[in-house]
């Protein structure tokens, strides 16, 4: 016969606590990822040569080899027009190169333990981004030290409003390259994807000739592209040339890596 009296706890007894869930933002593992990849920046100094010489080259080849051939933009001289390119390139290339670290640790394990670690998804997304901008604004930071050389004078107002274009330019291209690397498993396989996505990414966004003029076709490749926007702000806070559009090229960016983010998120929580 089934007994159908309900079960009484003993006395003293406790329910079971059901487990927390981790909090959506967790600033101290944010730092930590974060702290992780400086750390990492500052032992491989060959990084910050590598694209130092990188981009020097490209403005000589650049700027000096066809200012001859191009007549001024806007009152400005051709190496005047394409440093601010220059800069966007450091960002572009650094900013999805950083991304390869995730590749890297889910080949070494670390990023495993980090899935299993109680904490969201979003703290190694939100961290590895963080990280990725941070290290792609300081290498593109240093690109102004070669200021003077394209006659691009500095101030310390413009010096602040180029940061903060290059920083939330790199969020955005750093979000970019976490979703691509979210979905990759091997070190080839991202170096041909990212030499894919570059080239095409730095060429069509107004960071070698400028936007207006270009064929309507052209216009809405360049405005679909979200380094535009970065080059756009970049260009407007050191020349002050379309400085009036640099807060909507800021929310567009700000939009974009928002949206990246979005999609990381959702790849790691696939991750096992």
């Amino acid at each position: 016969m089934l007994n159908t009296q309900p079960s009484i706890a003993p006395v003293g007894a406790m329910p079971k606590a059901r487990p927390s869930r981790p909090p959506l933002i967790d600033v101290e593992g944010i730092a930590m990822i974060w702290l992780r990849d400086m750390t990492r920046l500052w032992r491989q100094r060959s990084r910050l040569v590598g694209g130092i010489v990188r981009a020097l080259v490209w403005l000589f080849a650049l700027g000096f080899g066809l200012r001859r051939s191009i007549v001024p933009i806007a009152g400005l001289s051709y190496e005047q027009f394409v440093f601010p390119g220059i800069i966007a390139m450091t960002i572009i290339f650094t900013a999805l190169q950083s991304a390869i670290s995730i590749i890297w640790d889910r080949e070494f394990g670390f990023l495993k333990e980090v899935m299993v670690a109680p904490t969201s998804r979003s703290t190694l997304i939100l961290g590895k981004c963080l990280g990725g901008a941070t290290s792609s604004t300081l290498q593109a930071a240093i690109m102004l030290v070669f200021a003077p050389i394209a006659s691009v004078r500095l101030t310390t107002l413009n010096v602040l409003e180029v940061f903060v274009a290059m920083f939330v330019t790199a969020l955005a291209l750093t979000s970019l390259g976490i979703v691509i690397a979210a979905r990759m498993t091997d070190f080839e396989g991202f170096g041909t994807l990212q030499n894919f996505i570059t080239l095409p990414l730095y060429l069509f966004s107004g960071a070698v000739f400028p936007i207006r003029g270009a064929p309507v076709w052209l216009q809405v490749v360049l405005y679909i592209n979200p380094l535009t926007y970065g080059v756009n702000a970049i260009r407007g806070a050191l020349l002050g040339y379309g400085a009036a559009e640099i807060p909507l090229d800021l929310a567009l960016l700000g939009v974009f890596t928002v949206i990246m983010l979005s999609v990381a998120i959702l790849i790691t929580r696939r991750e096992v």
